[in-house]
């Protein structure tokens, strides 16, 4: 199965594509954002372009698990998306994937590998593959 996952952001959106056939996930390019809403264009040719059946949407959550502002506004824009293109939508507890995905890259890179939408969506890549390893469980 193929999925989509976004890391959800005011400015910036992370985006990763996932197979669970392999288990494996690559970070695609993050898209803008104004005040959370991406252009719904760009995000229609994400879907046309990889079909995926599902989508991942990562839930900012609080380290004690309650809910947060941003964590409506995440769940908003995963029904936008299943509501305007009719993919299944999904969420998935996203607490440090950013943390986890900032020093994976600069291991990778150092400082130069942090640009923000890099970070966004080797976010979108935890998520996906977090996701991944909870249908195994």
């Amino acid at each position: 199965m193929t999925l989509l996952g976004f890391d959800f952001g005011t400015k910036s959106i992370g985006v990763a594509v996932g197979q669970t056939i392999t288990a494996t996930a690559s970070p695609l390019a993050a898209l803008k954002a104004r005040d959370g809403v991406p252009d719904w264009n760009q995000l229609e040719q994400l879907l046309k372009e990889w079909q995926p059946e599902q989508v991942v949407v990562g839930l900012p959550l609080n380290m004690d698990g309650s809910e947060q502002p941003l964590t409506q506004r995440a769940r908003k824009f995963g029904n936008r998306i299943h509501g305007r293109f009719g993919v299944k939508v999904v969420f998935q507890d996203e607490r440090l994937t950013s943390t986890a995905a900032r020093e994976q890259l600069f291991s990778d890179g150092g400082y130069r590998n942090l640009s923000k939408g890099k970070v966004d969506s080797q976010a979108a890549l935890l998520i996906v593959e977090d996701y991944m390893s909870s249908l195994s469980d």
